[in-house]
């Protein structure tokens, strides 16, 4: 087979700038659209736009504690009525020795350090009902079982 045997293909694809664009029979061409009938009226009033805020003003922050905020104020709230109701069991120990009244506020430390540890394990609703509760539980059983 020789070079002039082999077929070159006359059918290529014609370059982009030789296509011609397509012609929609609905929409005229640019030139003959007439220009609109208040062309001479000057521009409708654009209302100004406000400015950007800027990025080095600070973002308005979310109201509420953070996570971690939350989870640090409940552990210091727990601690703190862990101790108080250290000074009050060693009052009432002083004034009357009962088991009850070990029972009643060993009860309610022991509550609050399970409030501690959930909260630093992210359980901080949960840590805070247990706490309101268990302190409410530990008032009414002063006033009701210990004379």
């Amino acid at each position: 087979m020789t070079a002039s045997d082999q077929e070159t293909p006359t059918d290529a694809p014609a370059p982009l700038a030789d296509v011609p664009p397509p012609v929609d029979a609905d929409v005229p061409p640019l030139a003959d659209v007439p220009p609109p009938a208040d062309a001479d009226a000057p521009a409708p009033a654009v209302a100004p736009v406000p400015p950007l805020a800027d990025a080095d003003a600070p973002a308005s922050e979310p109201e509420g504690l953070t996570p971690r905020q939350a989870r640090v104020l409940r552990i210091t709230v727990a601690s703190v009525v862990l101790v108080v109701l250290g000074a009050v069991l060693a009052v009432r120990l002083a004034s009357r020795t009962s088991v009850l009244v070990v029972g009643v506020y060993g009860l309610a430390m022991i509550l609050c350090g399970v409030v501690i540890e959930l909260s630093r394990h992210g359980r901080t609703r949960l840590g805070t009902y247990l706490l309101g509760t268990g302190l409410v539980a530990a008032l009414a059983a002063d006033w009701l079982l210990l004379p």
